[in-house]
């Protein structure tokens, strides 16, 4: 809190959860070390949101899991003195996991209530006790310990007695569902239907209002049958039009824009274009001529770092390297790609994690080949096998 830039409301919550009632107690402006020990001391929990902005650890952590569950990972951290309760009982929008880091928690959880509290797209209203019935699981953890709740399970926690609790909560699979992929496809599938077909394109009966709609839906009249059943039919054929893969890589550039950037090890930093020395020194631009070679071995800096995506006439190569550690700070990051370099930036997609040599890049001369190498090099995109140094 003292090196960095913690702002009520923004960063951290101060809550408690006393009585059935959860309140929030964050007051205006920065947390500062005094005001918010203050809190804590007085019974209140401490959440800290989007820790991974101040924690190399938590950053290095989540970057690893975003690229195993190819959605986004977040994090929030609580901290809650002994014999208290920092929330009431809800369920959430995200897959959860529960780790135990300082102290212990008596954590309860329950079923959904019904059916369409399954695996939900928006989390809950605080939940009254009464309203929540039995847990099925009742379990006190310890530091080490890992606590998974699926989407849609009321949780809630409380510390012992005699104990604090310190623990991170890690989330994934947001707004990640087939539903949320089908809100993508189903425009662009109707609009390429209403292009291509013409059945698409006649007109409606011109009497159907007089039928269809709710004040006319208990009617036992054969145009309603046909009406309906002229609707299934079009929506069966909507299938043939879909753009699925276009509707994917919608999704992918949402995913990553929601991306952490990649956190690179000292060693992994010396074989980018971060390790190169370039710097003013003695009046003069200094270790600036760096090139690659043929027999160079390059690859990708980590999986899923970029996506090509075909928008217009235009192809858009979209990455997550210079991307902020504070959710969506910046601006989807993407550049515009030739053409005759979208097989070379495939090849290493899918070459990915061996390393390849700058001449098997599939391009049309070694020219084409070391000018594709060294704008992706240049890009933070690369990896080189051994570091450049500059001629």
């Amino acid at each position: 809190m003292t090196a960095n830039d913690v702002q009520f409301g923004v960063n951290l919550d101060v809550t408690t959860y006393s009585n059935g009632k959860r309140e929030t107690h964050n007051p205006p402006g920065r947390a500062l070390p005094l005001v918010v020990w203050d809190y804590y001391k007085n019974g209140c929990s401490l959440r800290l949101l989007n820790p991974q902005a101040f924690s190399i650890t938590v950053w290095n952590f989540l970057s690893v899991l975003q690229e195993h569950f190819g959605s986004m990972c977040g994090a929030n951290t609580y901290l809650t003195p002994a014999g208290t309760q920092g929330f009431a009982p809800h369920y959430d929008d995200i897959e959860a996991f529960v780790i135990q880091l300082e102290g212990k928690k008596h954590w309860r959880v329950y079923n959904p209530r019904k059916n369409t509290d399954v695996l939900p797209q928006f989390s809950s209203d605080n939940f009254s006790q009464e309203a929540i019935g039995e847990p099925i699981l009742e379990a006190i953890v310890e530091p080490g310990d890992v606590l998974y709740f699926p989407r849609g399970f009321i949780h809630q926690g409380d510390c012992l007695p005699d104990t604090h609790s310190l623990h991170i909560t890690v989330s994934s699979y947001q707004k990640n569902c087939w539903g949320d992929l089908l809100v993508k496809l189903l425009p662009a599938a109707l609009q390429v239907a209403i292009e291509e077909d013409v059945e698409f394109r006649q007109g409606l009966p011109l009497d159907y209002l007089d039928y269809m709609g709710m004040q006319n839906s208990d009617m036992d009249d054969s145009r309603r049958i046909s009406f309906i059943q002229k609707i299934q039919s079009l929506i069966k054929k909507l299938a043939e039009c879909a753009p699925i893969d276009i509707a994917v890589d919608q999704k992918a550039k949402e995913f990553l824009h929601d991306c952490l950037p990649p956190m690179l090890t000292k060693a992994e930093r010396a074989h980018t274009v971060h390790g190169i020395p370039a710097r003013w020194e003695n009046g003069a631009v200094q270790d600036t001529d760096v090139q690659m070679e043929r027999g160079t071995l390059i690859r990708l800096l980590r999986h899923g770092i970029i996506r090509i995506c075909n928008e217009g006439e235009s192809c858009l190569l979209y990455y997550t390297t210079d991307n902020s550690r504070v959710y969506h700070k910046e601006e989807p990051k993407y550049f515009e790609i030739d053409l005759e370099h979208v097989d070379g930036i495939e090849f290493l997609i899918h070459s990915y994690p061996k390393y390849v040599s700058v001449d098997s890049l599939p391009c049309e001369s070694l020219d084409e080949q070391l000018a594709l190498a060294m704008f992706l090099f240049e890009k933070g995109l690369l990896l080189t096998m051994e570091p450049l140094t500059p001629a």
